[in-house]
């Protein structure tokens, strides 16, 4: 072979290449693929951690109120937000209640869907003070589910709800005398949605692996 010739191609090299091309890319896929199911589930995952641990004043959940409602009173006020995509709006129909502890309240909220299209939306939800979480109570909620508003409809969800007795024996939380609820709403994006974006990005992912 004279110094001017090109040397044959190294099959084996070759192929070596093309497989570590196809395993990075593979790699890329499923980092993708796991990041948008996790988008997906976030809202839902994130409410089930809170809910089992109290994180940041997550409420309680309780098929019904206590019997022992005692002579002393809390108020508890109302919020209401809305991450940025939704498209609808969502308020509290009171300011504010005041309760007997152990009592059974109900309060409701109100959304509606200012888009052109159907919404499915999520609540997440807290209370503050934080501490106050493990005492507050929810028997019914919009919270719970999914919900899902057709182009301009609207519609009254309730919060049926109670204070419990126990918060009387907590030194550090017996002497709060004001609790604020507040739900923020997110939209929820259908699975049809996600697949879609898996797609997309397994076709990028497949080009820039051939290129």
């Amino acid at each position: 072979m004279s110094a001017t010739e090109t040397p044959p191609p190294d099959d084996a090299g070759t192929h070596a290449l093309a497989r570590r091309n196809r395993r990075v890319g593979m790699i890329a896929f499923g980092v993708v693929a796991g990041m948008v199911g996790m988008s997906y589930a976030a809202v839902p995952l994130y409410q089930m951690f809170c809910q089992v641990t109290g994180f940041g004043g997550t409420t309680q959940r309780a098929d019904a109120a206590p019997t022992r409602v005692t002579g002393q009173t809390i108020s508890v006020r109302f919020d209401a937000n809305v991450a940025p995509g939704l498209g609808w709006g969502f308020m509290p129909e009171q300011t504010a209640q005041t309760l007997k502890i152990g009592e059974q309240k109900l309060a409701f909220y109100k959304a509606v869907n200012n888009s052109g299209e159907p919404v499915s939306g999520q609540a997440v939800f807290n209370v503050t003070p934080d501490i106050a979480g493990q005492y507050f109570n929810k028997i019914e909620c919009f919270c719970f589910t999914e919900q899902k508003l057709e182009p301009g409809q609207a519609i009254d969800m309730p919060v049926v709800y109670f204070v419990d007795p126990a918060i009387l024996d907590d030194p550090q939380a017996r002497k709060i005398s004001e609790i604020t609820l507040s739900y923020t709403f997110y939209k929820m994006d259908k699975p049809a949605d996600a697949t879609q974006r898996t797609s997309q990005t397994s076709a990028a992912v497949k080009g820039a692996t051939r290129s």
